[in-house]
Formats: C-alpha cells, sequence, structure tokens
C-alpha cells in the first residue's frame, strides 16, 4: 500500500473531488445532447431501465437506479406526465405499481440511439478507454456495496 505524505489532503490528490468534477462535467455533457429528446438526465436514466427491463415496479427501479424513492418520484411524476411512461397495477398488491413505457416512450428509444455516440465525441475520448473507465467505477460500486460501512 502507497505510504501517505504530507500531500495527501491536497485537493487535486483526493479521488472525491475527481469523481465529483468528473459526474457534474459528463452530465454537462449530456444535457444539450437529451435536451432535444425532451429528457434531462436522470429521466434519461429512468427511460434507459425501462427500456432495457421493460416493465419495473417503483422500488426496483429506484434501487436500480440507486435513487432515493423520494427523488425518484418526482422524476417518474414528469415523465408520466410527458406520456412517456404509465403506471400499471401490479396483479395481486394493490399498493403497489409497475412502470412501464408507453408506445411514445417506446419510440423515444429510436431517437435515443444517438446519444451514447454524440457523448463519445464530445467527450474525445476513446471508447476503449471509457468502458475501461465504466469498469473501474463499477468495481468500486461493488466494493462499496460489499462493505456498506465503506460508504458511511
Amino acid at each position: 500500500m502507497e505510504e501517505l505524505t504530507e500531500d495527501a489532503l491536497e485537493l487535486d490528490r483526493q479521488v472525491c473531488f475527481a469523481l465529483a468534477v468528473a459526474s457534474r462535467s459528463v452530465i454537462g455533457v449530456y444535457r444539450p445532447i437529451l435536451e432535444p429528446l425532451g429528457l434531462t438526465h436522470p429521466q434519461y436514466l429512468v427511460m434507459l431501465a425501462l427500456w432495457g427491463d421493460g416493465t419495473l415496479r417503483f422500488r426496483e427501479l429506484a434501487d436500480m437506479l440507486r435513487m432515493d424513492p423520494a427523488t425518484l418520484s418526482p422524476i417518474v411524476k414528469r415523465l408520466e406526465h410527458s406520456g412517456l411512461i404509465e403506471r400499471v397495477p401490479v396483479d395481486g398488491d394493490e399498493r403497489t405499481f409497475a412502470l412501464v413505457t408507453t408506445a411514445a416512450g417506446r419510440a423515444l428509444r429510436d431517437r435515443a440511439l444517438a446519444v451514447p455516440p454524440a457523448v463519445v465525441e464530445r467527450l474525445g475520448v476513446p471508447v476503449d478507454r471509457l468502458m475501461a473507465l465504466r469498469d473501474e467505477l463499477t468495481a468500486i460500486i461493488e466494493a462499496i456495496d460489499r462493505d456498506p460501512a465503506a460508504a458511511s
């Protein structure tokens, strides 16, 4: 293990700082690309989850996106209001509903196919490096999932 030096508290040495800046910056790249689709970045994530799985209960979606239900709820409501998703009852459970894409939501998927290549082009980083970064970040997420105390 690398020994910490006096400069271990320098801002530029902090993983949290690099992740925070990178996150804001990458989401900023998405903003003008998603705008013509009528989606914000959080709405795009919801749509990606639903396009991938078809039907998800609200709690499943919250868990998948690692969002607090109170944060996810207004995002879902806006997507419902825009006609891209709808709630459907879950058989045998009156308190639970599932979310599905509407015909308009499914049609939007075709237009959204242009988002990933546009993001890659604007970032100017080769796809293989982006995939390696995604894999590294996923490994960090998995390590935290194995030891939730590390995140508290």
